[in-house]
């Protein structure tokens, strides 16, 4: 059976500042798979993400990218996700003066809105996002705080992965998930995002420096982002390979 080209990246250049950042990036993530993105400091790694996350200040100069077979550079950033894109992000930001809860009940049921589905009442919703706080080991009173504010880096990332249990996206672009996280905290990141997006319907993109969130999330392909453009793919065994060579010969 063919599979289906969930994200579909031809020919991507793109700027910030008049600075080429992306180079002819090109890249097929089908439904099902995980994708693995490393590379070294100044690659454009983040910048795939936030371009695809529709970013201000990211231009696109040049190349297509579909999404679920739309053309995603026509969408704004909230349209983007409401069709089904989630964006984590690697220095998740802080929101005072905003309850966790509010903050994520809003953003749901914004999708579902834009769905055309009906949203959920409060009972619902907190029910929801009290299992989903539980499957990622996150203390439930937590979700009754500032969005961030005053959590350690491991917390910011398990409430960036309770986030996406709660909207539960066809596509997550995960911007080293895996920074600030010790060891146990990896771990349940890592059981989160299999719990969450495993599925064959959802596809995940993983840009990580390591090998380490790799051994929780074992991914389908792993892709060598250098200079702008793709210049190695392979399955997880080049992962491996770059945990023992680093980026000099293969981003050569």
């Amino acid at each position: 059976m063919e599979k289906l080209a969930l994200l579909k990246i031809e020919n991507l250049h793109a700027e910030i500042d008049g600075k080429p950042i992306l180079k002819g990036l090109s890249l097929t993530v089908n439904a099902g798979e995980v994708h693995a993105i490393m590379g070294p400091n100044g690659a454009g790694k983040s910048t795939l993400g936030y371009v695809l996350g529709g970013r201000p200040g990211y231009e696109v100069t040049d190349g297509a990218i579909t999404f679920g077979g739309e053309d995603l550079l026509a969408l704004d950033p909230h349209e983007r996700a409401a069709a089904g894109l989630f964006l984590g992000f690697q220095y998740p930001v802080e929101i005072p003066g905003v309850s966790n809860l509010q903050f994520l009940r809003e953003s749901l049921n914004a999708q579902r809105r834009a769905r055309g589905e009906e949203p959920l009442s409060g009972g619902d919703f907190i029910k929801l996002a009290r299992e989903q706080a539980a499957k990622l080991a996150l203390d439930p009173e937590m979700l009754k705080r500032p969005v961030n504010v005053g959590f350690s880096g491991g917390e910011k990332k398990r409430n960036e992965m309770v986030q996406m249990g709660i909207l539960a996206p066809k596509l997550a672009i995960l911007d080293e998930t895996d920074s600030g996280l010790d060891i146990d905290a990896l771990r349940v990141v890592g059981e989160g995002i299999n719990r969450i997006m495993r599925a064959p319907d959802r596809a995940v993109v993983l840009i990580t420096h390591y090998q380490r969130l790799l051994d929780y999330v074992r991914p389908d392909v792993v892709h060598v982002l250098a200079d702008g453009r793709i210049v190695r793919t392979g399955g997880p065994e080049l992962a491996l390979e770059l945990e023992r060579e680093g980026y000099a010969g293969v981003a050569a």
